[in-house]
């Protein structure tokens, strides 16, 4: 449930996704296709919403985790491709046809469960697949060519099934050091040598591959992190793009308090007054995304950096003001506020994790606002 009737909400740029993306169109290969992958609500920034902005933007598909995702999708006006780029139960096939999705083929042994689905589907339309390669990230995909081969002739074979594209994912294309990225590639483009045919989508790239690193046999990338403004590697490499962060996050002070000197503040009593303090509660906590590790950053309040003190509660958190501050002043999570800005990258940084995590971290209770 949004909680739409409190003063937290994240505001998401339109303008800034369609510029990421289109960005990125320029950037790639000419007759290179684009994915938008919106897994995770868009990365917590609206899988709906994203997908209709991406769209405009020009993409052609959609990449997304599970199948309940995709659906959401369809039912929501979404005609456009949509990848699931995870294995789907073979008991779910009737789902990819209803609701026209690919989904992705991992191993001989889903592929040989699929079989005794098949004569329980009521429609001619056949069940687009893609073939996941494992190159060396060894999550999911076959590993063994001569039995990733087999499936595929069999494939080939099957009026029930169409052979709609293959890939792999790169582990290191986001790291300065790129000799494991060289291996996944090498060992891909062998694996790709022996393809009885080339099917409609070929697709190494990510985000991270798609800007920093070469390969001339895809056809298609899957665009994700980037589409949202934020690089890949953090800050190990620079991206050159210009992509611009899609994302803020602000609230307001709910009450202001000056307390005294040795002061406790919060749960445990973590914190206390070194003097008299201007003490500002702010609704959101934990369980909006706003993790009890970031006692101790600070957020954007007048332009004015405010650490937060005292544990981050389950749905507050306390801040220490250089002054009083009126009941209703906006207080800067994420983004812009005077000369100053916080991006996820710096949450990030502080949490020991990388944006990715801070930004699917925001939970649905935060209501999302475009612009």
């Amino acid at each position: 449930m949004e909680s739409i009737h409190r003063p937290t909400r994240a505001i998401i740029s339109a303008g800034a996704i369609k510029s990421n993306i289109q960005k990125e169109m320029v950037h790639i290969p000419e007759g290179t296709e684009v994915f938008a992958v919106i897994k995770a609500n868009a990365y917590g920034h609206g899988a709906v919403p994203v997908a209709n902005i991406a769209a405009n933007a020009g993409v052609s598909g959609f990449g997304v985790a599970t199948m309940d995702e995709a659906i959401e999708l369809r039912e929501a006006g979404i005609t456009l491709p949509i990848l699931i780029l995870s294995s789907v139960s073979p008991q779910y096939l009737h789902l990819l046809q209803e609701y026209n999705l690919s989904s992705t083929l991992i191993s001989l042994e889903w592929w040989q469960k699929a079989q005794s689905y098949v004569q329980n589907l009521h429609s001619n339309q056949p069940i687009k697949l893609h073939i996941k390669i494992d190159t060396g990230m060894n999550r999911v995909g076959f590993s063994d060519e001569e039995e990733a081969l087999k499936v595929i002739r069999e494939l080939e074979n099957s009026p029930a099934f169409e052979w709609e594209g293959i890939f792999t994912h790169f582990a290191t294309a986001d790291e300065v050091d790129d000799s494991h990225y060289k291996d996944q590639l090498a060992k891909f483009e062998n694996f790709y040598e022996k393809l009885p045919r080339i099917p409609r989508y070929v697709h190494l790239s990510n985000t991270a591959t798609s800007l920093w690193r070469e390969e001339k046999i895809g056809n298609m990338v899957r665009f994700g992190i980037g589409i949202y403004g934020l690089n890949p590697s953090g800050k190990a490499i620079q991206e050159e793009l210009g992509l611009t962060p899609a994302l803020q996050l602000e609230s307001r002070i709910i009450q202001c308090k000056k307390v005294a000197k040795d002061s406790k503040i919060g749960y445990g009593a973590t914190y206390t007054s070194e003097q008299a303090e201007w003490i500002g509660t702010v609704p959101i906590g934990y369980a909006d995304g706003w993790l009890r590790a970031l006692q101790g950053f600070s957020v954007l309040v007048k332009g004015q950096r405010c650490e937060i003190v005292g544990r981050v509660c389950m749905d507050q958190m306390m801040i220490r003001l250089p002054f009083a501050v009126a009941e209703g002043t906006k207080v800067t999570l994420i983004g812009p506020d005077g000369d100053d800005e916080i991006f996820i990258q710096d949450l990030a940084e502080y949490l020991g994790t990388v944006n990715y995590e801070v930004a699917c971290l925001i939970s649905e209770r935060v209501p999302r606002f475009y612009a």
